[in-house]
Parts: C-alpha cells; sequence; structure tokens
C-alpha cells in the first residue's frame, strides 16, 4: 500500500472547461467532439485549439495521468510488498544474531501476521478518519475512492486467527486449550472484534466499526505487555501509539487515494491534503511523545546495541527521521505551490516508507524483551 496509489476504478467528474473528459481517463480532450457519453457523436464540432495529429496531449494538472503510471505503481507496489514479506520473516533472526538472546519460536511469521494486523487496523482507521476530513471541503468532486475497510478488517481478523492456531502448534495446546491462555484469549478477542468492524463496514453505518476497533486496540495493547513491572502503563502508551500510528499511515492513504481520483480538481486535492498535514502534526507530537515513553521505560540504556529490541528501535528511528524528512518537505511545497503534484509524490514517498515502519514495528513485538540481558539491577 505504500508506493503510491494505483489507478482506482472509479471515476471523477471534472468541473466544466477543466479539459478532461466526463469518463475521467484522465485524457485531455482531443477536439474530436466527442459527448460524454463516449457514443462518438460531436455536439459542438472540433475545437481548434486542440493539439494536432501525432501530438501528444499534455494533462492540464501536474498530478500524474492513467496509464503507464499507474502501471508502473503497481509494478512497485508488488516489489514493495515482496520487501515487505522478506523483512517480516527473516527480520527477528536477523536482528537477534549475535546478541544470545532466546530464539522465538515461528518469529517470522509471527511478524508477517501481525504487519497484516497493523496495517488492517491502519487502512481502516484511516478511512473513518479521511471521511471526516472530505465532508467540509467545498466544491469538492462529488466522488469518492472505493472503500477498503471491508476486507481491511478481514484480513486483521484471519491474521489475529492465524496467530491462534500458531501458538496452538508452538505451545503443543489444542485450539479450545489455547482459548485459555492469557494471549489465545486476546487474540480471539481481536478477531471476533475485526469480524464485527468487517460487519460495520459492510452496513450502511460505518462508523459503528469505531467500537470494535477500540476493543482490538486496547486487546492488542494488553497482549503487547506481558512483562511483570508496570504493564497497565505500558498498555496505555501502546493504545495512544497505535491508535496515533493507524490514523496518520491510514488517512494518509486515503487522502492520497482521494488526490488521485481528484487529480482533475487539482483546488480540492490541495484542500484536502492541507486538512490532513494540519491533523497529522498532532499524531505526530502524539507518536513521539508515546514512543519517547515506551523506550525510557522498556529499553535498558546497556542494551540498545546488543539486544534484537535496541537494534530494531534504531532501525524504526532512522525510518521515522526519513518520515519526518519527506512530510516537512511535502508540506512546504504544498503551501508555495497551488500545483499539489510535488507534494503528493513526496508524500507518496512517505507512504511508503510509513510501510516499512509498520514491518518494524512488528518485529519489535516479537524479539524478546531486552531486560533479559540487560547487566542493571
Amino acid at each position: 500500500m505504500f508506493s503510491g496509489p494505483p489507478a482506482d476504478p472509479a471515476a471523477p467528474t471534472p468541473p466544466t472547461g477543466s479539459g478532461m473528459s466526463a469518463s475521467g481517463s484522465g485524457t485531455p480532450s482531443t477536439g474530436s467532439g466527442t459527448s460524454a457519453s463516449g457514443s462518438g457523436t460531436s455536439s459542438t464540432g472540433p475545437d481548434r485549439s486542440s493539439p494536432g495529429p501525432g501530438v501528444a496531449a499534455t494533462p492540464p494538472h501536474g498530478l500524474p495521468s492513467a496509464g503507464a503510471p499507474a502501471d508502473a505503481a503497481a509494478i512497485a507496489l508488488a516489489a514493495a510488498g515482496l520487501l515487505a514479506l522478506l523483512i517480516a520473516l527473516v527480520g527477528p533472526g536477523l536482528a537477534a544474531r549475535g546478541t544470545g538472546e532466546l530464539r522465538i519460536p515461528g518469529a517470522g511469521l509471527t511478524t508477517l501476521l501481525r504487519t497484516v494486523l497493523f496495517s488492517a487496523l491502519a487502512v481502516h482507521l484511516g478511512e473513518l478518519l479521511a471521511a471526516q476530513l472530505i465532508r467540509p471541503l467545498r466544491s469538492r468532486p462529488r466522488t469518492a475512492v472505493r472503500s477498503w475497510s471491508l476486507y481491511a478488517a478481514l484480513a486483521g481478523a484471519a491474521a489475529a486467527a492465524g496467530q491462534i492456531v500458531q501458538l496452538a502448534a508452538v505451545s503443543g495446546l489444542g485450539i479450545t486449550e489455547t482459548y485459555a491462555t492469557r494471549d489465545g484469549g486476546l487474540l480471539l478477542l481481536i478477531a471476533n472484534g475485526l469480524v464485527l468492524a468487517a460487519l460495520c463496514a459492510a452496513s450502511r453505518r460505518p462508523a459503528l466499526a469505531l467500537a470494535p476497533l477500540a476493543v482490538v486496540i486496547g486487546a492488542e495493547a494488553i497482549r503487547a505487555h506481558p512483562e511483570a513491572y508496570s504493564p497497565e502503563i505500558g498498555a496505555a502508551l501502546t493504545v495512544v501509539h497505535l491508535t496515533a500510528a493507524s490514523l496518520w499511515a491510514g488517512g494518509l492513504l486515503y487522502v492520497l487515494r482521494t488526490m488521485w481520483l481528484w487529480r482533475g480538481s487539482p483546488v480540492a486535492a490541495r484542500a484536502l491534503l492541507g486538512r490532513y498535514a494540519r491533523l497529522a502534526i498532532w499524531l505526530y507530537v502524539a507518536l513521539a511523545a508515546t514512543g519517547t515513553a515506551s523506550t525510557l521505560r522498556r529499553l535498558p540504556l546497556d542494551t540498545v546495541f546488543t539486544s534484537a529490541y535496541g537494534r530494531t528501535l534504531l532501525v524504526k528511528l532512522a525510518l521515522m527521521a526519513v518520515v519526518s524528512a519527506l512530510a516537512v518537505a511535502a508540506r512546504r511545497r504544498m503551501l508555495r505551490d497551488t500545483d499539489p503534484a510535488v507534494a503528493h509524490r513526496l508524500a507518496r514517498r512517505e507512504q511508503a516508507v510509513l510501510g516499512a515502519v509498520v514491518v518494524v514495528s512488528a518485529i519489535l513485538t516479537v524479539v524478546p524483551d531486552p531486560h533479559g540481558i540487560s547487566l542493571r539491577p
């Protein structure tokens, strides 16, 4: 989801005089006089200002047009997906190499399943957030991208169920006995919550999914903190951190998809990106505050370079620095230029790096607690 949105099947209706056909294909009028219905019948005669035969028409605005760029985006998306799969499967082992920490059975598969779960939360919560950002915009195109929340919720439920099966296999317990364990019971709650969220997404009141999604985030936060030292503080920090991260990554994805759909209306696309950017500042503050507090609480200073958790956290911090730089650059270009094309391109790169952050965050939930190898009392 992170290398840039492919062309959406839905099509925008451009404003009168935009030079875009009503089919929303992104192809400028060539002056043939073809009607909006595509019947091939000229209604006003030839357009004398159109380019002649053999001359490529230029889109009226800077956002990319459909066609070859969409194919390139699809290829890049597939490559990013394969890279994320590879990182999830081998990342925990690489991070723990040479640390002397206990090996976690099935760490690669667990990381992959949790990556799917975190991505599902981001997509679903991001859509609910972005809908509220779009609604107040005036003169916006009356088209919307297709919702992915139903599929995301079902994928997240399947990932939670997969973790239950894996836990049963590793522990040697039956499925029913696994439900009675702490992690098994919380994973069952997560899976059921996501199924309920999927039902809400398929209904006429998709906003009702907020309730089961809140339960899912709470259950995941509790599951991620089995430690004996103040687990309630860790869970509270994780609730805020996971919520802010999901809204940031998922909201940006939906905004970018909508900007692609609205590429014939750059004013509305720019306004939408601006509304998201103002909210993203506060989400970033929440992420930075809770992330710093969690690090100080969980990572002993003497294990920063010698534990899998510390090494993985350093990678995450480096990626977040890149995300921050791209976000600032996109905001500056948005404020400077009336054409949102450059800001859109920078935001797509930000989304790609955020995808890597999701995978690394999943690794952090799998590697051992660094207190086990700390020499500090």
